[in-house]
């Protein structure tokens, strides 16, 4: 495997030892197949992220940790590369971890090998439960600040929260769904990918108080946990079809939208409306089909530029209190599809 970067950088780019490194560099036996892609990744990244050194500044090792389907994580990769382009003062190199389905100990230990080997901030997307805010406080007290993407861990010690507004989020799909439906009894089946994650459950409790309160007669029908991967997406809304429901609206929280279209389908139903969230490929792909009938969007780009910008500012202690990231909620239709003709 060619390469023009010092094995320690490669190392500390990957997560791994430098002898780990060494084997795959020299395709050695005894290697895991997880370590090699690792290294190649590592090597993507730091080619990518070469031109930033250039900049005049200090260097900046940020960390992105998430827990989210493969879809989303590359969308995550992209706006923080693009995004990292863009702050002034400092040359930033940024180590990816992404797993489609992350326990808490993993996280944790995923946490805990970040903090021991040393970084100048965390960009992180995981369930909110008490042990990963008690480690996030750890993370604080040790001098590394962690920054919250898209769904929050309150009450913790993190510098800041990035992404757009949940609770208003959900108001919003609440009042879209209200007005597509007929009057009358209707059935509404929600998504979400985890019931950990604090924005997915932020997202329903909002929805749930607005269209009750909209449409007093609507019959709400919950098919969550499926990680928003297509396959348990799909074996956790098969479960609800099964019994017979008919849902007349589907408010997609968690994603994995494909596989509801893919299942409603074979059991014959095709609602008034459909809410998903998030403009990644597949979304697109759906929207301009007519699958789905809204996407609620937010520039996940800007998301990260805020971010960043802030982690800079922590790491040489100018960060201003009271500074968040709330980004601007969109609601894209195939007519209002950014990037089409």
């Amino acid at each position: 495997m060619t390469h023009r970067f010092p094995i320690k950088e490669i190392a500390r780019q990957a997560g791994l030892g430098t002898a780990t490194v060494d084997r795959v560099l020299n395709d050695r036996p005894n290697v895991s197949p997880q370590a090699r892609t690792r290294v190649a990744m590592a090597l993507r990244e730091l080619v990518a992220q070469e031109e930033q050194l250039a900049v005049q500044g200090r260097r900046l090792f940020l960390d992105v940790l998430a827990e989210a389907p493969r879809r989303f994580s590359r969308e995550i990769r992209l706006a923080a590369e693009a995004a990292m382009r863009s702050v002034p003062g400092v040359a930033i190199r940024l180590r990816f971890q992404f797993h489609e389905v992350m326990t808490e100990a993993e996280s944790l230990h995923a946490l805990d090998r970040i903090a021991r080997r040393g970084s100048h901030g965390i960009c992180l997307k995981v369930r909110d439960t008490a042990a990963m805010r008690e480690m996030v406080d750890h993370l604080a007290q040790s001098g590394i600040p962690v920054f919250t993407l898209v769904t929050d861990l309150p009450g913790s010690a993190r510098k800041g929260y990035f992404g757009l507004d949940n609770a208003q989020a959900g108001r919003i799909a609440a009042y879209l769904i209200a007005q597509a439906l007929p009057d009358g009894r209707a059935t509404i089946l929600t998504s979400r990918s985890q019931d950990s994650f604090r924005g997915e459950t932020d997202r329903l409790a909002a929805f749930r108080a607005l269209i009750t309160s909209l449409r007093p007669g609507m019959r709400l029908v919950d098919a969550s946990g499926g990680a928003g991967i297509r396959a348990a997406t799909g074996r956790s809304l098969e479960a609800v079809l099964a019994r017979g429901i008919r849902p007349d609206a589907i408010y997609s929280i968690g994603g994995g939208n494909a596989a509801i279209r893919r299942k409603l389908a074979e059991y014959g139903q095709q609602p008034l409306v459909h809410v998903a969230h998030d403009l990644d490929h597949e979304n697109r792909h759906l929207l301009k089909q007519g699958a789905i009938s809204y996407v609620l969007h937010h520039d996940l780009t800007q998301d990260m530029h805020k971010l960043f910008m802030m982690a800079r500012d922590a790491s040489a202690g100018t960060l201003q209190s009271g500074c968040h990231g709330m980004s601007d909620i969109h609601v894209i239709t195939p007519y209002n599809l950014p990037g089409s003709a």
